[in-house]
């Protein structure tokens, strides 16, 4: 059986929101969905503050300016970062 490697540097590609939680599409298919819970400044934003975000280092995090939130990528999957 074979089986498809995942990549050492997983990479985002789309955020979206969803009710009590927010879901982060890779770029190997993945995706991610994390309770807001775990990030109490994005839990408390509004829904227009939510989607001010960006990208940084071509999807290894996500930045929201607005908030002063920044996620790693490899962090929300449990990798070193």
């Amino acid at each position: 059986m074979s089986t498809s490697p995942i990549s050492a540097e997983p990479r985002a590609r789309g955020l979206e929101f969803i009710p009590d939680a927010f879901v982060v599409h890779l770029l190997d298919g993945r995706s991610l969905t994390v309770p807001l819970e775990w990030f109490p400044r994005l839990r408390d934003a509004t829904p227009e503050q939510r989607g001010r975000y960006e990208f940084s280092g071509h999807g290894y995090a996500i930045h929201w300016p607005e908030l002063d939130e920044d996620i790693s990528v490899p962090g929300l999957l449990g990798l070193p970062d």
